[in-house]
């Protein structure tokens, strides 16, 4: 019987190639930028059984800090309205600082933008939804995001195509 690593690789998979296997550590998360603004407390009738308009934008950026670390950021924005007008906007920039090593030049673009995102993704939620609370609203809950797909759309708008994407 053949000996395993506990990925179930074997040994001279892992190391017979020459290859280092991808480090990654989160170095830290943080908050950015964080505005949340009730314009209209008090001044907006809201029906009974209207419901509020809620639209939300995401972005997510990217950039190298020194030899090896990396920022990774969410951008969203929500913003709430009703007939009467605005209920409320909320920005925030949720980021991460990671140390990678290892990781293969053409592979670094992809990770920072999906993978990073998608880690640090309940985090943001979580914040969403506190402040939309502690503002005097139910909590926006955010539906997960298909970091990926954005990755793929805002490679397309740029009019590249995404020769290996990342699964």
């Amino acid at each position: 019987m053949a000996d395993t690593l506990p990925n179930g690789a074997s040994p001279s998979a892992a190391d017979g190639q020459g290859n280092q296997q991808t480090q990654v550590r989160i170095l830290g998360q943080f908050i950015k930028d964080l505005s949340f603004e009730n314009p209209s407390v008090g001044r907006i009738p809201i029906e009974p059984n209207e419901q509020p308009n809620i639209r939300i934008e995401v972005n997510v950026n990217a950039q190298n800090l020194g030899p090896n670390v990396y920022e990774s950021v969410i951008e969203l924005k929500a913003h709430c309205s009703v007939k009467g007008g605005v209920l409320y906007d909320l920005e925030v920039e949720y980021g991460a600082m990671l140390q990678l090593e290892n990781i293969p030049q053409e592979q670094l673009e992809p990770f920072l933008l999906i993978n990073c995102p998608a880690l640090t993704f309940p985090f943001v939620r979580r914040l969403v939804a506190d402040i939309t609370r502690e503002g005097g609203f139910p909590p926006l809950l955010l539906d997960p995001i298909d970091f990926g797909g954005l990755y793929l759309a805002r490679r397309q708008q740029a009019g590249q195509t995404a020769a290996n994407p990342v699964a």
